[in-house]
């Protein structure tokens, strides 16, 4: 980086990067596990899977809120030599941090439904759930000071991850039309030409 900038990442774009992948694994996952009849048979399976849906979205969204939002309070003007990442690299940064991990958890979901029908699908697809109203979340911090946050890159893990995690000592935040994300870290609606 040029005259000491750093490289940002928007913080609801690392959180976000994650739902999409973990929610349509884990339908594939809910989908293959419920064709197998399992230990515990269909009907207790898809039970047990939405009791685990339901925990996994709260403990997702909620984990670690108090820390992100003393960040968001702390958080420093971005410099004029600080760098802003494109929505599109961070999350594909995180996917390929985690695709192994993705793998993992996938087949993970699939073989738990041979004791347990649908049940491992729909608690990755829950943490997926979870991460979507996380980021959302984060938007909402970030409408309400009227800034976006940034972590810096180099305080992410190996794998492009934790945004909030002990490596990060602070965000930075700029204006809200900064980058090519929204606030809660989706896509920005670019207006039609006429």
């Amino acid at each position: 980086m040029a005259r000491g900038g750093q490289g940002l990442a928007r913080v609801a774009v690392v959180v976000r990067a994650g739902a999409a992948p973990l929610w349509w694994l884990g339908v594939l996952a809910a989908g293959v596990g419920a064709c197998v009849p399992g230990l515990t048979g269909r009907r207790i399976g898809v039970l047990g899977g939405a009791a685990l849906f339901v925990v996994a979205v709260a403990a997702v969204a909620y984990t670690r809120r108090r820390r992100y939002a003393a960040l968001a309070r702390s958080a420093a003007r971005a410099g004029k030599h600080d760098v802003l990442q494109d929505r599109a690299v961070t999350a594909r940064n995180w996917r390929r941090g985690h695709r192994w991990w993705l793998l993992l958890a996938f087949l993970a979901a699939v073989g738990s439904a041979f004791a347990a029908p649908a049940a491992g699908g729909m608690l990755l697809a829950g943490c997926g759930v979870g991460l979507w109203l996380k980021a959302a979340w984060v938007g909402r911090l970030e409408r309400a000071a009227d800034v976006l946050l940034w972590v810096r890159v180099d305080w992410l893990t190996k794998s492009a991850g934790r945004p909030a995690g002990k490596a990060v000592k602070a965000y930075r935040s700029t204006g809200i039309a900064a980058g090519d994300a929204a606030p809660g870290g989706k896509p920005r609606k670019t207006a039609a030409l006429v």
